[in-house]
């Protein structure tokens, strides 16, 4: 290992330089590089944790409001989709109208009760299916192909 000549004219080595610097006693040039790898290696791995999960509190912050809006968008449109036809079938009222307005007023009650604010909600991918299931029968008893789609720009809910 080489040494430093300093400006006094002692001669010292990095590791016992690093180990004065930081305050790390030891008799013997190895062990004293082996507490500074160690030390290293501890604040490295510290910074990095927090670093990292501090990252990914951002990122998944900006995930669940991506998928929120998403889901949201959907269950939007699937509701002034029920209260549109609903209001568009109650001027015609005979039995055939009416099954199809008792299934849009089950489709608004599933989409009242979908619980917006608990993205914590254990059940909430399955009532998402299930209001699905019930907007293309909907759209079935209606005679209506429907396509909903979330792009990059913008929702549509094409007929």
């Amino acid at each position: 290992m080489s040494t430093l000549t300093f400006a006094n004219g002692a001669l010292s080595s990095p590791v016992t330089l690093f180990a004065d610097t930081f305050g790390f006693a030891s008799s013997t040039s190895s062990t004293t590089f082996l507490t500074a790898t160690g030390w290293f290696h501890g604040e490295g791995y510290q910074e990095g944790y927090a670093e990292g999960s501090h990252v990914g509190v951002v990122e998944g912050r900006r995930y669940g409001s991506l998928h929120g809006a998403k889901i949201g968008s959907e269950i939007g449109c699937y509701l002034g989709f029920a209260l549109t036809w609903q209001c568009l079938l109650q001027k015609c009222m005979d039995e055939k109208n009416s099954k199809k307005i008792r299934a849009l007023d089950s489709l608004i009650r599933m989409i009242q009760k979908f619980p917006y604010e608990d993205p914590t909600y254990d059940k909430l991918q399955e009532d998402l299916e299930k209001i699905r299931g019930k907007f293309k029968q909907v759209c079935s008893m209606l005679n209506i192909q429907s396509d909903f789609r979330i792009g990059t720009e913008r929702s549509s809910l094409t007929f």
